[in-house]
């Protein structure tokens, strides 16, 4: 494999190759076949994100795939940010459509002309609704697998309240929901950005985001989540009536895990030199058996793998007992490549002694085990926090170690090209600071990212990193994908 700190490009084009992510010759350009052995693990983070949401009283739904031109154009700000992108349906057979049908880039203009037949009172919010469907959407820049394609999976969640109040604790609950999933169970660290005026999402009052870096530092956008106010309720005629019978527009929010995105950060943020790792709880397979065969013990081998396999099988875990023809020490390489979390091996030593050799993919580190039922299937359940906690230590080391400070363009540029956050003092977030924003990425190809949030103390009697104006808040400024 390349090495991943220096090549991450080389890197991640040849692990995604390699461990048959995906199939890039599909022939239509910026579309790409996932392979099993990633959407293994998609459909577990899929599971995990659901779990959470329908927890905090999200209902499944799921919606169709194209959209009236008349739903998508209602929004102005909406339409305008996102029509440059849209794939349309023009003709149904050799017949051409009356009305334009766009293929969904995202699901507001789908969802909310029911939602106004839905919400009558005051006993119907709050609606709590998401689907878990694909969006498409002529990404313009270079596509990459997981990372930036024309589609892209995702869960949205689209969520109506009676008061703004409501509203503004779901976005916080919305960036609760990305701490406890993205960082918590898979493992990878975040900063929670406020973004810029310039930045948020078509026809939001405020959007939310969270970051991290990629081996390359540079920043990759995973869950965002969205405050809309009531801008699409008056479109729409999103209305209910309180408690003294008095017509009122509704607010929203909605939110948007990529996972299709977030399984590339998964893979790049745990990988090393020598391919994937996965946490144990994510991985398609945990648990690689390896038979180590002397003259004449074949069958005595074969049988006892056998049997393990189907006892651990049986206690819940997924098991791979790899009986192929290739020598041991391909597949060490093969399953080590492909990220599984325990690989156990098995020899007449084993079989004579009752112990088992297991060796950790994130570690490295083998130790010996007895073979007893019970105690074997407890240690390996003990091992799964132990590899996701040593993951996140090692992400969060990584992460912590490119944070930088500037107060001048000089130290900005310096602070970028060694990668990660830069944190400036700056004029201002609201359209005013955009030509602030410009210049930077003229100058340096960065991208301002927001504030963090929750807010962090304003600056005091600091200017402006670009225009020398007093600064009203600290930045971050990073690459990005």
């Amino acid at each position: 494999m390349q090495n991943k700190k220096d090549n991450f490009s080389e890197w991640y084009t040849e692990i995604t190759k390699e461990a048959q992510l995906c199939d890039l010759r599909y022939n239509l350009k910026g579309f790409i076949v996932f392979m099993p052995w990633a959407v293994r693990t998609m459909k577990i983070m899929y599971g995990a994100y659901e779990r959470e949401l329908e927890s905090r009283g999200h209902e499944p739904v799921l919606f169709p795939a194209l959209i009236p031109e008349g739903n998508l154009s209602k929004e102005s700000a909406h339409v305008e940010g996102f029509v440059p992108s849209v794939f349309w349906v023009t003709h149904a057979g050799r017949e051409k459509l009356e009305e334009r049908m766009a293929m969904r880039p995202t699901s507001e203009t789908a969802m909310y002309p029911l939602y106004s037949l839905w919400i009558q009172g005051l006993s119907d919010l709050p609606l709590k609704l998401y689907q878990s469907c694909q969006v498409w959407r002529y990404e313009t820049k270079a596509t990459r697998p997981f990372i930036r394609s024309r589609e892209f999976h995702w869960i949205e969640a689209h969520d109506v309240f009676a008061t703004e109040a409501e509203a503004m604790a779901q976005v916080r609950e919305d960036i609760e929901m990305t701490e406890k999933v993205v960082h918590s169970v898979f493992g990878i660290p975040v900063l929670f950005f406020k973004r810029p005026e310039w930045d948020k999402f078509p026809g939001a009052v405020a959007t939310y985001a969270a970051d991290t870096l990629m081996p390359d530092m540079r920043v990759l956008q995973l869950p965002s989540t969205h405050f809309l106010g009531q801008n699409f309720a008056k479109v729409f005629d999103i209305k209910y009536l309180d408690s003294e019978g008095k017509s009122k527009f509704a607010w929203q929010t909605c939110y948007g895990p990529a996972i299709s995105r977030i399984y590339a950060a998964l893979i790049s943020v745990h990988g090393d030199d020598k391919g994937l790792i996965f946490p144990f709880d994510l991985a398609p397979v945990q648990i690689a058996i390896i038979p180590i065969y002397a003259k004449g013990n074949e069958e005595k081998v074969n049988k006892y793998c056998s049997e393990l396999a189907s006892r651990l099988s049986s206690d819940g875990f997924r098991v791979k007992f790899d009986s192929g023809p290739q020598t041991p020490g391909y597949k060490f390489h093969e399953w080590e490549m492909k990220g599984v979390p325990i690989r156990i091996d098995v020899g007449g030593k084993e079989l004579e002694s009752g112990e088992l050799t297991i060796a950790r993919r994130d570690t490295g580190k083998k130790e010996k085990i007895k073979s007893n039922e019970k105690s074997l299937a407890n240690h390996l359940r003990s091992l799964a926090p132990e590899i996701l906690s040593n993951l996140k230590h090692l992400a969060e080391k990584s992460f912590s170690s490119h944070m930088h400070h500037a107060k001048s363009m000089q130290e900005l540029e310096s602070s970028l090209e060694k990668g990660g956050f830069v944190r400036v003092p700056f004029c201002s977030v609201s359209k005013e600071g955009e030509s602030c924003a410009a210049k930077i990425k003229e100058k340096f190809g960065g991208d301002v990212r927001g504030t963090i949030y929750p807010e962090e103390p304003v600056p005091h009697g600091e200017k402006c990193v670009v225009c020398g104006e007093l600064a009203s808040c600290f930045v971050y400024v990073a690459r990005q994908y």
